[in-house]
């Protein structure tokens, strides 16, 4: 998404625990975690600015994560089925001087799915690294989302016009 919104980049990854205190309001939890990943590549910079992101899915008050195996997408997309979610992605702009913590949020609906659809999707896509174990790109936001407010790419996990809009400040 960067590149295609003209930006030039590297990207860099460390392994972050994405955990985060019991305490926390699900709105927080985006927020909290991209700047855990930012400042885990903070010792790394000097005149770059980081990019750092993270998505949940929150379904009734329910924190839906990366499901850990197979039973969890099912279980996960079977919350999903036939109702509205939130998907919040939380993104951190940090370079030497300062940061920014900003989240958004985009409400989906999935019509009702089937067991043989969710199952399809589970095993032609393994979603394990998607937050509510699926991918609105996907098969399953294909024919699976009939509705949704806000931006498509803050569920695809960055915000992008609020980067752009961002970035330009920062």
């Amino acid at each position: 998404m960067l590149a295609e919104a003209g930006y030039e980049f590297e990207v860099r990854t460390k392994s972050v625990e994405e955990n985060y205190r019991s305490n926390l309001h699900y709105s927080e939890v985006p927020g909290y975690l991209a700047t855990k990943k930012a400042k885990a590549i903070f010792p790394e910079i000097d005149q770059e600015i980081i990019i750092a992101s993270d998505t949940i899915v929150v379904c009734e008050e329910e924190i839906l994560g990366k499901p850990k195996d197979y039973q969890d997408a099912v279980r996960m997309l079977n919350i999903l089925s036939g109702k509205e979610h939130h998907v919040i992605t939380g993104v951190c702009l940090m370079d030497k001087k300062k940061e920014v913590i900003f989240s958004d949020t985009t409400s989906v609906r999935f019509k009702a799915l089937t067991s043989e659809e969710i199952n399809y999707y589970i095993n032609e896509f393994q979603p394990y690294d998607k937050a509510g174990g699926y991918g609105i790109q996907e098969w399953i936001g294909m024919i699976g989302i009939n509705e949704i407010r806000g931006s498509y790419f803050t569920v695809m996990g960055l915000p992008i016009q609020r980067l752009y809009e961002e970035l330009n400040k920062f």
